[in-house]
């Protein structure tokens, strides 16, 4: 038995296909099947059900991946121990960031960590939370990047800031004519939304105490896939939105007075770094938040969590 053969099949059991795996750990597909078999055969079982698609363990064979997958974070925290007494910081971080977030917050770290740590290789991909939760738990990411709390038994949450929700509201919004607003000023029906499986939408929906409108209430309904989108659609098709704080730092004069806060306490969302309770990477997860701390503006450091909008419904 070897790592690398425990590698090869919590590989196969991330992605469910033997090809796939193989691709992923940087071997030809007979090499991962014959160690795979060879793991089989000193064990007396079968650890995979190849007669079924996607690929699944058998019942013994998901025991086996379990007592696997601690073998192989044992191994990865040996090696991490080693780096940190040597004073190194090098290996790859694979993060997982949500789309409500990655274009405002990535420009505000991203440079000055690959240029303080040219070792370091970050891969940044944009998921959606349950993406995120579930990439985490199966190894496929190291850590995460999205608003909380997720009540999550499995996830460790680091809060790093609040970042301000504010109502962006076209000219002729009633809103537009109040210097502060409440939730209750944002008409439910002239709201633009992002679709579903976006946290920031319920976010705003919890923030507004809102349920789904009647089909025959609005003559045209839209759902946006992203902040900019929500945006544009209230400055050229009139209505309403929200967006968070970071989204409105580049904002022209003329965007900005379409903006109106929230009267005080204002809503916030937390954003959070999130691991898995059975992860190793903890130096490198220390200057990651380091970094992104230090790129933040200075007044979003200053927010605090008087009264956070629950992420989950």
């Amino acid at each position: 038995m070897t790592l690398t053969q425990l590698e090869y099949i919590v590989a196969v059991d991330t992605y469910r296909h033997f090809a796939t795996a193989a691709e992923h750990c940087y071997v030809t597909q007979p090499t991962l099947s014959m160690q795979i078999q060879k793991l089989e055969h000193e064990l007396g079982i079968k650890i995979f059900d190849r007669s079924k698609q996607p690929v699944v363990a058998t019942d013994i064979g998901e025991e086996v991946i379990i007592q696997a997958r601690k073998i192989l974070n044992e191994s990865k925290l040996l090696e991490q121990i080693v780096s940190d007494r040597k004073g190194l910081l090098q290996g790859e971080l694979k993060l997982g960031i949500i789309p409500t977030l990655a274009p405002y917050l990535l420009p505000l770290f991203i440079p000055q960590f690959t240029k303080k740590y040219p070792s370091v290789k970050l891969k940044i991909s944009d998921l959606t939370t349950y993406q995120i939760i579930e990439q985490l738990r199966n190894g496929r990411l190291d850590a995460g990047l999205l608003v909380t709390p997720l009540n999550d038994a499995g996830i460790r949450e680091y809060p790093l800031f609040y970042e301000e929700m504010v109502a962006y509201v076209s000219r002729s919004s009633a809103a537009f004519k109040k210097t502060y607003v409440l939730p209750d000023d944002l008409d439910g029906s002239k709201l633009w939304l992002l679709e579903e499986g976006h946290c920031f939408r319920t976010q705003i929906m919890n923030l507004c105490e809102l349920k789904k409108q009647s089909a025959h209430s609005v003559s045209f309904e839209y759902e946006a896939g992203s902040i900019e989108t929500l945006r544009k659609m209230v400055e050229i098709n009139s209505g309403v939105t929200v967006l968070p704080e970071l989204a409105t730092l580049d904002l022209s004069a003329k965007q900005m007075s379409l903006l109106r806060h929230f009267k005080s306490p204002a809503p916030m969302r937390e954003v959070s770094l999130v691991i898995h309770r059975d992860f190793v990477k903890r130096r490198l997860i220390e200057v990651l938040r380091e970094e992104i701390l230090a790129g933040l503006p200075a007044k979003i450091k200053k927010n605090g969590a008087k009264r956070v909008v629950p992420v989950m419904k």
